[in-house]
């Protein structure tokens, strides 16, 4: 019985060392999928400007142009339909000109998830 005490103490021990850095290290690996996300779809939105002299209208329209091959989820609010869509700067032309999160909450760089 004192064995199984030891074996059990030495159990949550080690938990709690391991606990915080595996909560830790998702927290890293969302922000760097964040992070690749938003690239990807910049560069998206880039090429089919580049190529039709337009924006896109929507991030589904990306998808039927086979630029990317679906909307990808952000990893922060587990959905991908929460895109945050900014109009071109000049408030004229039509279309999505840049994308961000809508997540809340700040980054380990202290930028909100919503600026980057």
């Amino acid at each position: 019985m004192i064995e199984l005490l030891v074996v059990l103490t030495i159990m949550a021990t080690l938990l709690s060392i391991v606990a915080p850095r595996y909560s830790q290290s998702v927290g890293r690996a969302k922000e760097a999928t964040l992070k690749t996300n938003l690239r990807i779809l910049r560069e998206s939105i880039d090429k089919y400007r580049a190529d039709t002299g337009k924006l896109p209208d929507s991030l589904g329209r990306l998808v039927e142009a086979r630029y990317i091959q679906a909307v990808p989820v952000d990893p922060i609010t587990d959905q991908d339909n929460s895109w945050l869509l900014a109009p071109h700067p000049d408030g004229i032309t039509p279309g999505i000109y840049d994308v961000h999160s809508s997540a809340e909450g700040v980054g380990r760089d202290g930028k909100p998830f919503n600026q980057w």
